[in-house]
């Protein structure tokens, strides 16, 4: 109990679904395959909890067998790819594959939640440096190029009020005080382009604009490089004029069928992602 709580009140327990959540959340980039063992102590739950939970979630196609342990089903990959955000993501793919060929450089695009972006694709090249920017990843936006160019679109006297005084640092070089960033963000929405130097990562750098529809940014698109592949100078016109051509794609694609505007996030009736 708290000191918020009135005495008497006890704390509610964990739902099934919250559990089962508990243990498909175990999974991670690194562990795709895990045993039952390593899913109770994964998510901290008693083993005999967790067993049953994986006969149900396999039974729903949450999770299937492998071998010895249990993966992620297909069936989880069917659900993600019917949100909006993945019709979002088939509308860019062409943008992103050319942005992609012209640099030469690891492409990705990314949504905003919360205070987070979430990567929804990655185009890199074989011999790109390895980045914590994978699909599905969700890092803090102030550590990124791509989450500055989504939030320098939001209503900035409104974010601050918002944001926590001291924001998440993943390297030294991260902009951590709440205020300083926030200043940070209208140069970005003023220049339309953020950049990234050793914020996210050490030894890999980053710009990103934003992809505009109806006022809102909807995502962004950044481009990833390594010291010793340093980006071309035409590298900020090219990325502005391919999220150009993305937004006025996807305008089109809403205008078209106005029922369509549910499958590109926002509308001006939603609330900002930290709401």
């Amino acid at each position: 109990m708290t000191d918020a709580e009135p005495a008497g009140v006890a704390k509610e327990s964990p739902s099934i679904l919250t559990k089962a959540f508990d243990v498909l959340n175990s999974f991670n980039q690194n562990e795709r395959v895990m045993t039952l063992s390593q899913l109770a102590r994964a998510s901290g739950l008693p083993k005999s909890t967790v067993h049953r939970l994986l006969a149900r979630l396999v039974e729903l196609g949450a999770l299937e067998h492998h071998r010895s342990g249990y993966k992620l089903g297909l069936g989880l990959l069917q659900l993600g790819a019917t949100t909006p955000a993945a019709k979002m993501r088939d509308q860019a793919i062409p943008y992103l594959v050319a942005l992609q060929r012209w640099t030469r450089q690891t492409v990705t695009f990314a949504v905003l939640r919360e205070f987070d972006v979430v990567y929804l694709e990655k185009l890199a090249p074989a011999n790109s440096p390895s980045t914590l920017a994978t699909i599905g990843a969700r890092l803090p936006a102030n550590c990124t190029s791509i989450g500055k160019a989504l939030l320098a679109y939001e209503d900035l006297d409104d974010l601050a009020a918002f944001l926590p005084l001291r924001l998440p640092q993943m390297t030294p070089h991260s902009i951590t005080n709440a205020d300083d960033f926030v200043e940070h963000l209208r140069i970005v929405r003023k220049e339309g382009i953020a950049r990234e130097h050793d914020e996210a990562q050490i030894g890999l750098d980053g710009v990103a604009a934003p992809v505009v529809v109806n006022g809102f940014a909807v995502g962004a698109i950044a481009i990833t490089h390594g010291p010793t592949a340093p980006a071309s100078g035409r590298v900020d016109a090219v990325l502005r004029d391919t999220t150009a051509q993305l937004s006025a794609h996807l305008h089109s694609y809403v205008v078209a069928a106005p029922e369509r505007e549910r499958l590109v996030p926002r509308t001006i009736s939603d609330p900002p992602p930290w709401g």
